[in-house]
């Protein structure tokens, strides 16, 4: 019943044209509805499949996350340190990893803050490039650390140099081996890893179908540009679910609400959530908005 009402619902999003993509929806570990509808690209026309891979935007941070966590239950990462203490030529004092998980570090987002730098023709800015600009340029902190949630890119941005700088291994690295190769998520890797003019990779374009063109902060990782699938997004939530990457109580603290000013919508470790009071009604998700690219995980 529920699959027959999803099927129209997404079958008539598709023929108005809102709606061009992937979708999965699962009820107890068992899949009850998946469809992909619309074209992969414009250029070619192909149709969209299981396989093709979306640039996950912003839902990069829930794995982000669960990395850190990961990290932390091996007592590689304190997260009640602070990052001057990993990076200790960093100039902002006494913000800790647990508040770039939880977007409580008041950090200037490098997006506008390194604007000039970003649009440099045909230039793909590591996190490393990231990290070195925002030191040099020293913009000043939004807000004082720990005072409100204010979402924010660097925070992730920079937990993917700490990932590095812990484990030795570049992020996509660490990733593709403790997450997507044992979790069997095949279409799943970041931005480095991948040919964008691939034929299971999907094109972004604006509502009017024109194409969004990249710039170099796409190849910064942790906040973003992690390619996946819905099937692939399902398989890490089941993980999740079965506690086969991080243990019960460590899940619960990246599901806990951080924000107290926050009434309605809060935050935990690379999680929104809504209804965060009621355990029977309360929500975690993440969307994620970049380039052309929607996506939703919840």
């Amino acid at each position: 019943l529920i699959a027959g009402k999803l099927d129209s619902l997404f079958t008539s999003m598709n023929v108005k044209g809102a709606f061009n993509g992937c979708v999965l929806v699962a009820k107890a570990g068992k899949i009850i509805f998946k469809k992909s509808l619309g074209i992969l690209d414009k250029a070619s026309n192909n149709n969209l499949s299981d396989s093709s891979m979306f640039q996950l935007a912003s839902v990069s941070k829930v794995i982000t996350a669960t990395a850190v966590l990961m990290l932390h239950e091996r007592e590689m990462i304190d997260i009640n340190k602070s990052f001057k203490y990993y990076f200790p030529d960093f100039p902002y004092e006494d913000i800790t990893i647990k508040e770039l998980l939880n977007h409580r570090s008041g950090l200037p987002n490098y997006i506008y803050a390194l604007n000039n730098e970003i649009f440099q023709p045909n230039y793909q800015m590591s996190n490393m490039d990231m990290y070195n600009y925002l030191i040099a340029k020293n913009p000043k902190p939004y807000l004082k650390p720990n005072t409100r949630f204010n979402y924010c890119n660097t925070n992730y941005a920079l937990l993917a140099l700490l990932i590095e700088k812990i484990t030795g291994s570049s992020y996509s690295r660490f990733l593709k081996d403790e997450l997507f190769t044992p979790l069997g998520m095949n279409n799943t890797a970041t931005i480095k890893d991948i040919d964008l003019n691939g034929n299971n990779v999907t094109r972004p374009y604006d509502l009017r179908w024109r194409p969004v063109e990249f710039d170099a902060s796409d190849y910064v990782l942790g906040d973003k540009s992690i390619y996946s699938t819905p099937y692939d997004l399902f398989l890490f939530s089941e993980a999740l679910y079965q506690n086969k990457i991080i243990k019960y109580q460590t899940q619960e603290m990246a599901y806990t609400a951080f924000s107290r000013e926050q009434k309605t919508s809060n935050y935990g470790f690379g999680w929104r959530m809504k209804n965060f009071n009621d355990p029977i009604k309360k929500e975690v998700y993440h969307n994620g908005w970049w380039h052309g690219y929607r996506s939703s995980f919840h």
